[in-house]
């Protein structure tokens, strides 16, 4: 065994002092491996960022929780099929409401995009606004940091309340208390009775949720006169397994209440999180497919590239193999020797692509979330030393069937 230990670490530093001896030919020789493992360590760190950033965007959304829609999220085939559909009422929420009792909550909501706010001399601008009733604190996952949220009474009344996002509270009072404050949007007057928990980006960082502002829904009506707004329902399960049980009874409920002909398809579509989740893995995979086809296209250039040099090698050395092979070398010995040789001219490439990627991964990340976990580093490193035992066993398996006669004539 120590033998066999001794003859290995000789095996590596021939293989190392060949190397060193042809510096430019062996960087050229890795550039191919270099190129493949920057671009399949960068495009896996850029779709390992977004998956995280995408899961937590969606986090808010709530796992056990259906919404209930007039359009489905992702819809296929003829837009007209559901534009056409009647919107849902409050009416028809209230009678969903009286028939579903098993459920943790439910809550009709509306919202739009953007409004100004004011207090004093200052100003921000909300990145969402939702009209909605107390059981949105469970069906959207939202809590008051400070204040409380809406009550039963404060949405029957429609009162003038609200609760602001932490964005909204810094911009409007940087050194003041925003609770019991009268705030302005769209120049109505509000109380705000609350600030949110920080809660960061929605839908990979399209808008900020610490912008939101939360209100009655009778009082959003007043306050937002945009007519293209419509009423969802979301509808807390309280338990994911009891999904897809909870879909049939929403939909047979709903059906009733929207008079839908038995022969006639929905007219309207029950969405949940998981439905983003299989759009987002399925335009990832198209994206992955393609990084993958360009990083192997890569790899295969890099490995004939070093196929060819080990052969150029070979060839060379062998007056070397032949003296080797005279004094005792055994065939497996030469074998591993050119092998080691190509595995290493390959990790080496890998290492600088890992270095390289590091910092254009930082780069990225400016723009797009990007991740490098430990895992794709050894993969990478990995991939590079199976190219390379892939692609140097042809020449390594030429050196080690050469007759040692005939090598040592070669000129």
């Amino acid at each position: 065994m120590k033998t066999l230990i001794i003859e290995f670490q000789e095996i590596v530093l021939i293989a190392l002092r060949a190397i060193r001896a042809n510096k430019l030919r062996s960087v050229l020789t890795t550039l191919g491996i270099i190129i493949g493992i920057v671009a399949v360590t960068t495009m896996s760190t850029a779709i390992i960022g977004l998956k995280s950033a995408f899961i937590s965007s969606i986090s808010s959304l709530g796992s056990d929780v259906l919404y209930i829609d007039k359009y489905p999220w992702f819809a296929g085939g003829d837009w007209s099929l559901f534009r056409n559909r009647k919107d849902i009422t409050y009416e028809q929420y209230e009678k969903l409401r009286a028939v579903l009792k098993n459920y943790e909550a439910m809550a009709p909501t509306k919202n739009t995009f953007g409004a100004g706010v004011k207090y004093k001399n200052n100003s921000v601008q909300a990145t969402v606004i939702y009209g909605t009733t107390e059981e949105y604190q469970k069906t959207g996952n939202v809590n008051p940091e400070d204040g409380r949220f809406l009550s039963e009474l404060d949405v029957r009344a429609g009162r003038k309340v609200c609760l602001i996002g932490k964005d909204i509270a810094d911009g409007l009072f940087p050194h003041e208390s925003p609770i019991s404050q009268i705030i302005k949007i769209n120049n109505i007057p509000m109380q705000v009775i609350g600030v949110l928990e920080k809660q960061g980006s929605a839908m990979m960082g399209s808008f900020s949720l610490d912008g939101q502002i939360i209100m009655p829904l009778k009082t959003f009506e007043t306050v937002i006169s945009n007519r293209f707004t419509r009423l969802q329902i979301s509808v807390k399960v309280g338990d994911v397994a009891r999904l897809d049980d909870a879909k049939e009874e929403i939909s047979a409920a709903l059906r009733v209440i929207r008079k839908v002909p038995l022969d006639k398809p929905d007219d309207f579509a029950i969405n949940q999180q998981e439905a983003l989740k299989d759009m987002y893995d399925k335009t990832v995979g198209v994206v992955a497919v393609a990084g993958i086809v360009i990083t192997a296209l890569s790899l295969f250039v890099g490995a004939i590239g070093i196929m060819n040099i080990m052969f150029v090698s070979v060839t060379e050395r062998t007056k070397e193999i032949g003296v080797r092979k005279a004094i005792g070398a055994k065939t497996w010995s030469i074998l591993l020797q050119f092998l080691t040789e190509a595995a290493v001219l390959c990790i080496m490439g890998g290492i600088i692509g890992l270095i390289i990627s590091f910092p254009l991964s930082l780069i990225i990340n400016q723009f797009l979330p990007t991740s490098m976990p430990l895992d794709i580093v050894l993969l990478s490193l990995l991939i590079s030393a199976m190219v390379g035992v892939i692609s140097g066993f042809l020449p390594a398996y030429r050196a080690s069937r050469l007759n040692p006669v005939d090598a040592l004539r070669f000129e």
